[in-house]
């Protein structure tokens, strides 16, 4: 008995027979008469805002939410590199109605003071108009985006002795 061996045909197959179609290479580029035609890059810019443009839209989305009325107004500070802003604003009919800074004279003293006493000046000077216009408490302590520094805790400590910050 002679072993016969059956060999088979080797199974060949093609891309289009796996995947089940027939791919042509493919161009991109649009078919025109002209091929003088300018190609831009494709550019992604990033939408990272600034430190100062962050802090202006954190101040924009404060407002919507609180506003200050003559028995209860908004206090707004602001702290620049060296001065300290302070005021206490009635958003309903859009009046101001304290005002004081470091650099004020009246606040600063004859002979001048450190901005960090002026700042604490100016936190008692807005107490002793708050007791002027019987206002007992005030809406939202609205800081316009800046971070604590020296001056703003010395502002607030003269301020929330009379327990006007609300917490």
């Amino acid at each position: 008995m002679a072993l016969i061996k059956a060999q088979a045909p080797a199974l060949q197959f093609k891309a289009y027979d796996l995947f089940g179609f027939y791919s042509k290479p493919f161009n991109f580029l649009p078919p025109t008469q002209n091929k003088s035609f300018l190609v831009k890059p494709f550019v992604v810019e990033a939408r990272a805002v600034a430190r100062k443009e962050s802090a202006k839209i954190r101040n924009r989305r404060i407002r919507k939410k609180f506003n200050g009325t003559p028995t209860k107004p908004r206090l707004s500070v602001f702290c620049s590199d060296k001065q300290l802003y302070a005021m206490l604003v009635d958003d309903q009919n859009k009046r101001c109605l304290f005002y004081g800074s470091t650099l004020q004279k009246s606040i600063r003293g004859d002979p001048p003071c450190t901005t960090i006493e002026a700042a604490e000046r100016v936190g008692e000077e807005l107490i002793k108009t708050c007791i002027d216009l019987n206002i007992n408490e005030v809406s939202s302590y609205d800081l316009n985006g800046s971070s604590h520094g020296e001056r703003v805790q010395a502002f607030e400590v003269s301020v929330s002795r009379h327990g006007f910050l609300p917490r």
